[in-house]
Parts: structure tokens; C-alpha cells; sequence
């Protein structure tokens, strides 16, 4: 069995868990598919918001591996982002959400004077440090279909037709007139959305 801890950060607004059963789906596979467990944890049942946690946005940040091995409760705030920074890795692995993220943080050092990345895999984009992204044609946004980490957020933005998958190169990028920046914390509505000019 595999002693490799992953974490999901859930969105806690108004005290209530948000798109919990995208989260639950993702820790189950992680556990089936990278650890061999076989279990069923239902996050309902596991997770009861703290009575210190107010209507702001916060973050629930479950650490697991066999067992939970740690629940924080932090207040969330939206991190600026002006410019965006592309940096090249062609072999690197983020397909589980791994609680170590050190070939991730050592991209983000490249970033100069950006205040985040776009990482390049194989000519291919794929995510930011943080987020999955989505870029607008003039009709229809689209996020990568080759994210290093496939999100909840995009799940239930792909479900909920909101965006498209597509196959998009780094040599697509002028195609497109916008980007956007999305994850648990970041639901479409507050989004990062940017100028394409903003990616370095």
C-alpha cells in the first residue's frame, strides 16, 4: 500500500460545503486508483463544519491517506493575478492531487515577475500553479483536455456546459482573446479572467 498523502480543498460559503459530491467522487478514485483501498467515504457523513466558521469564504482542507490524517478550517482570500508567466516541464506528474507539491512550487520560482504560471507539457497547456484555466474564442471557452490535475470546479463546469474540452497547444494561445483561472476556491463567477496579452 502507498504511504502517499493527497488533500482535497473544499469551499466552505455561507457554512455549507460546496460541490461536495465532486470532491467525494475525486478522494474515493484517488484512494482506489493510487492506494488500493476499497472503501467508500462518504464526506457528508465525515466533515461537520465547526461552529467558529462565519458566512465568509473559507476553505476546508482535508488531508488523507488511509485514514484522515488532518481537516483545516482557514478563512480565503483571492489572491491577485495581473501577469501570468508560461514555464516548460514535459515529464511532470500531478495526475492525484499529491499533498507534495515540490516540482510544482519549483515551476512557480520561474515566474519572474508574474504573479502566477501556465505550465507547457509536451507543447501542450495544462494548468496553472493553483487552478485549471479556460480560454475564449469569441463563443465558447475552452479548458485543456490535457490538465495536470482535472479539478472539481471543472468537472462541474464541463457538466454544466459552461466550458468545452479541447486539445490546445501553446501555439493555439493567440487564438484565443481571454483566459480565465478556476478552481474549488474560484467558481466561475470569481474566476481570475485576464487579457490573453497578461500570459508572458
Amino acid at each position: 500500500m502507498s504511504h502517499t498523502l493527497c488533500f482535497e480543498t473544499i469551499c466552505v460559503e455561507h457554512r455549507t460545503l460546496k460541490n461536495l459530491s465532486y470532491h467525494e467522487a475525486r478522494l474515493n478514485k484517488t484512494r482506489r486508483d493510487l492506494m488500493g483501498f476499497e472503501d467508500h467515504w462518504n464526506l457528508t457523513e465525515l466533515l461537520a463544519v465547526p461552529e467558529s466558521i462565519d458566512n465568509t469564504l473559507h476553505k476546508c482542507r482535508v488531508s488523507y491517506g488511509e485514514e484522515i490524517e488532518e481537516i483545516k478550517w482557514e478563512p480565503y482570500s483571492i489572491r491577485t493575478i495581473r501577469k501570468v508567466q508560461r514555464v516548460y516541464h514535459d515529464n511532470i506528474d500531478y495526475r492525484f492531487k499529491y499533498e507534495n507539491r515540490d516540482e510544482l512550487n519549483a515551476l512557480f520560482a520561474q515566474r519572474k515577475d508574474a504573479d502566477e504560471i501556465l505550465i507547457i507539457k509536451n507543447g501542450f497547456v495544462t494548468d496553472s500553479l493553483y487552478c485549471n484555466v479556460a480560454f475564449f474564442d469569441g463563443n465558447v471557452w475552452h479548458t485543456p483536455s490535457s490538465p495536470l490535475l482535472p479539478g472539481t470546479q471543472r468537472a462541474f463546469l464541463l457538466d454544466s456546459e459552461v466550458i468545452r474540452e479541447a486539445d490546445i497547444r501553446e501555439s493555439d494561445l493567440r487564438k484565443f482573446s481571454r483566459v480565465k483561472l478556476f478552481n474549488a476556491m474560484l467558481d466561475w463567477e470569481n474566476a481570475v479572467e485576464l487579457d490573453i496579452g497578461c500570459i508572458a
